[in-house]
């Protein structure tokens, strides 16, 4: 097992989900491939090695400002992949 595999970026749970609750019938799985790309290029990193971990040990006003940051980088990042389409 690579090392890489052995931790995950908590954002990129979080994006996920912002993606999740903003999907539109229309998206397809290349363009919200691009928007999680950017939304995650705009965001902190934060590595964590076990889940059981960040959930313990994150506090719930900092968890609720992740997400809401998740949100907002996932929002940004679908009008600046919309403006940049490859035709």
């Amino acid at each position: 097992m690579s090392l890489r595999d052995a931790i995950d970026n908590f954002y990129e749970r979080l994006v996920q989900d912002a993606i999740d609750a903003t999907r539109e019938d229309t998206d397809t799985t290349d363009y919200l491939t691009d928007v999680m790309c950017v939304a995650l290029n705009r965001l902190p990193s934060r590595y964590y090695r076990h889940s059981i971990d960040m959930m313990f040990y994150l506090a719930d006003e900092e968890l609720k400002g992740m997400k809401e940051k998740s949100l907002a980088a996932v929002k940004a990042a679908r009008d600046f992949v919309k403006e940049h389409r490859r035709e």
